[in-house]
């Protein structure tokens, strides 16, 4: 694409070529010229299309977690949504190359995921607006945390004693579970 082609892209399109390259060479590879030059133009076009470096990052986060919010099953009481809800959602963080890098306080690309929970915490958990808010924050901030912990995980040289630090990805797997049910078992009884 050269030329009068570039001026053809959409936000779309270039947001789809950062998240190729972030998937394949991580965050720090993306920039609006390695963009440009995946898609064959000059970056002069990119930023008519999607803003400056933080808008395209921004674009590439709301992205990456655009459909993270599952279907709900038909019957499913809201603790068991929530908790799946949380499950879904790190699922997807730690398959994120730089997770921790491109989440940051001013991003918000769990509006979409949050609104679906904060839906059905109202409607049928009783929760309050706020409280549903709070309740959303709180599983998020956890589901985050885990990911982000995973994803910077190496392995680590084995010791003789007992490392409360270290933990295989099963070990990992069972504490997120009990984790987020203690956070939903708790909700449930301060709701």
């Amino acid at each position: 694409m050269a030329g009068g082609a570039a001026f053809e892209l959409s936000a779309d399109e270039i947001v789809r070529a950062a998240v190729e390259i972030l998937y394949e060479q991580g965050l720090d590879a993306v920039s609006m010229r390695t963009v440009a030059a995946r898609l064959g133009v000059s970056p002069v076009p990119l930023y008519s299309r999607v803003g400056n470096k933080e808008a395209l990052l921004d674009a590439v986060a709301d992205t990456v977690l655009v459909d993270v919010a599952p279907d709900r099953a038909l019957g499913e009481r809201w603790p068991e949504y929530t908790a799946r809800w949380a499950s879904t959602l790190r699922d997807r963080l730690v398959t994120i190359p730089d997770i921790r890098r491109l989440l940051s306080l001013r991003r918000s690309p769990f509006v979409p995921a949050a609104t679906v929970l904060v839906a059905i915490l109202r409607d049928e958990g009783g929760f309050g607006g706020r409280a549903a808010v709070e309740a959303v924050q709180l599983l998020s901030w956890a589901v985050i945390g885990y990911a982000v912990l995973e994803s910077g995980a190496e392995p680590r040289p084995r010791r003789t004693a007992p490392d409360p630090t270290s933990v295989s990805r099963a070990q990992a797997d069972h504490l997120f579970e009990l984790h987020v049910r203690y956070l939903v078992e708790g909700l449930e009884r301060d709701r």
